[in-house]
């Protein structure tokens, strides 16, 4: 056997679970037969807004890992649409980090935690052997490697998730569409997240963000749900966000990149005998977008799962999906996929843009969740509230909505 555990992918999802199994089982990390391949030499690109949330810092902490890199903290939040904003102040700050540094500095943990991370070499194909109670995996570089548990880290494009799917009806949505440039800030920016959903009335089914990062710089994208009746290409999205950036007094320098990535769908498999998948591999959040804390609570979710098949020998993980399902961050995301929904429809999305932008209890039961100190999935009753005081007020709301167009 060549490893216990081999992690396709060594970003925010792979590290963690690497390093929660690390933690969970000292015997293996010492004897290194915990191993992540990553394709990638970090530090390398990643199209995220890098904010890492209350329940990024919360997973984090409960790995005992450290954020050692630039950060600036911001404190509150603008949501804008057209000559409309509102600003919610956020109880604990989101530390807004260069993904590059980032994932970069938690390789180096897990190296210290004594997780092998091989860069340079993905995980190209598997093969699980039931018989012999192994999964064997090859890489990009033609190794041929035996182990117990293959975990699937290898990000929206995943070799692992694809083949373990292989032959199988195809649940998950239409890809979310990220594209992210980072660019020296023409002018001084406030420490706050600023997310302009303006860009919704020329079709793009999302937002544009404007994120600041340390060192005088922004961090710049939008994201767009992909849809049949508003297909935007790539050139139409990147239009978008050029004249959206132009109205905050940015000027992009050159063209931000674009990468594919699918959100989370509850009925999808995530995993079979000997194979499971983590991170964007299992899906990203569909109203926002994030990665960084999913990534980091699938790890833990998933090293829990590991931890239990290594002892009792059950290497199925049949109930991993649904592990997954009922943990907090599988609950937040099936909520935020019927939110998506909702608001990047494209029938009644302005009713429900017009619930965000003008209720402040909405907002603030978001921001509290952006901060790591509500769970929104357990908080039906309130966002029911929320729906019967909007469907009284949205008339109004409808009409303030279409003056800011």
């Amino acid at each position: 056997m060549d490893a216990e555990i081999i992690i396709a992918g060594a970003g925010p999802a792979g590290i963690a679970a690497a390093v929660a199994l690390a933690r969970r089982r000292r015997d293996l990390a010492e004897a290194g037969r915990i191993v992540c391949f990553d394709k990638a030499r970090f530090p390398r690109e990643k199209p995220c807004g890098g904010g890492l949330t209350g329940h990024a810092r919360a997973a984090l902490e409960s790995l005992q890992l450290a954020v050692r890199v630039p950060a600036v903290p911001c404190r509150s939040g603008r949501i804008v649409y057209g000559t409309e904003a509102r600003t919610v102040a956020l109880e604990r700050p989101v530390d807004v980090v260069r993904r590059e540094e980032f994932d970069a500095d938690l390789v180096v943990q897990a190296r210290s935690q004594g997780v092998i991370v091989v860069e340079a070499e993905g995980v190209m194909s598997h093969e699980v052997d039931r018989a012999r109670g192994v999964v064997r995996v090859t890489t990009s570089k033609g190794r041929r490697l035996l182990a117990r548990v293959l975990i699937g880290a290898d990000g929206a494009g995943s070799r692992v998730r694809k083949q373990l799917l292989a032959g199988e009806p195809e649940l998950r949505a239409r890809p979310l569409r990220l594209f992210k440039l980072e660019i020296p800030a023409p002018r001084p920016f406030a420490d706050e997240m600023i997310y302009d959903f303006s860009p919704m009335k020329c079709g793009l089914r999302g937002y544009v963000w404007l994120f600041p990062v340390a060192g005088g710089r922004l961090n710049v994208g939008a994201m767009h749900t992909s849809a049949s009746a508003h297909g935007l290409g790539s050139g139409d999205i990147l239009r978008i966000l050029d004249r959206t950036l132009a109205r905050h007094g940015v000027t992009l320098p050159s063209t931000a990149r674009g990468w594919p990535a699918w959100p989370y769908t509850p009925r999808a498999r995530l995993a079979g005998p000997h194979v499971l998948c983590v991170g964007d591999a299992a899906g990203i959040d569909a109203l926002t977008g994030e990665g960084i804390a999913v990534g980091l609570e699938h790890g833990l979710v998933a090293a829990e799962a590991v931890e239990h098949a290594l002892n009792s020998g059950d290497l199925s993980f049949a109930t991993y999906t649904r592990r997954v399902r009922l943990a907090t961050v599988g609950r937040e995301l099936a909520l935020d996929r019927r939110l998506a929904r909702c608001l990047y429809g494209p029938r009644a999305s302005r009713f429900w843009l017009s619930l965000v932008m003008f209720d402040r209890r909405m907002r603030e039961l978001y921001a509290s969740r952006v901060c790591g100190s509500e769970v929104l999935a357990d908080k039906s009753a309130s966002l029911l509230a929320a729906l019967a005081r909007h469907i009284v007020a949205a008339p109004l709301r409808l009409r303030r909505l279409s003056r800011a167009d």
